[in-house]
C-alpha cells in the first residue's frame, strides 16, 4: 500500500516537473503551455516565443533582422503556410516566412536553452512572452 502511495506521489511529481501543455496550434508546431502560471506560447518543443514591442501589430512585417535576428530568431513557417486562426503569415526582409500571433511576429530567443526557459522575458523592456 506504501508503495502505491509513493508511486503515486512520483508520479505526480513529475508532472509539475516539465511545463504542462494545455493547446496544441498550427498542426502541433505552436503550443501554449503552462509556464509560471501563465499560457505562454511555445514551439513543440516547449521552447519560449516572444513578441517584439518595435514591431506593429498587425502589419505583416517583421522589424528585427539580420544582428537582431541572430539573438531572436523568428518562428519560420513554410512558403505555402496559409492564416490559421489567430496565426497569420509574415514575409520578412529576406522573402523568408514567419508566424504571427494576433499580429505580433513571434520568435525565440538565443539563451534560451530548454523548455520552459523564459529568459528572454523583458530584455530591453521591449521583448515579452508570447501569452494566449
Amino acid at each position: 500500500m506504501q508503495f502505491r502511495s509513493l508511486l503515486a506521489g512520483a508520479a505526480a511529481l513529475a508532472l509539475f516537473a516539465v511545463p504542462a501543455f494545455a493547446a496544441d496550434f498550427l498542426g502541433g508546431q505552436v503550443k501554449a503551455t503552462d509556464i509560471g502560471g501563465k499560457m505562454v506560447l511555445t514551439d513543440a518543443n516547449g521552447m519560449s516565443l516572444y513578441t517584439f514591442d518595435k514591431d506593429t501589430k498587425g502589419d505583416g512585417k517583421s522589424v528585427c533582422n539580420d544582428d537582431c535576428a541572430a539573438k531572436w530568431p523568428p518562428l519560420f513557417a513554410d512558403d505555402n503556410a496559409a492564416p490559421e486562426g489567430d496565426f497569420t503569415v509574415v514575409t520578412r526582409d529576406d522573402g523568408t516566412k514567419m508566424w504571427a500571433y494576433k499580429g505580433w511576429p513571434l520568435y525565440y530567443w538565443y539563451e534560451d536553452a530548454a523548455a520552459g526557459d523564459i529568459k528572454g522575458d523583458g530584455v530591453g523592456g521591449v521583448w515579452h512572452l508570447a501569452v494566449e
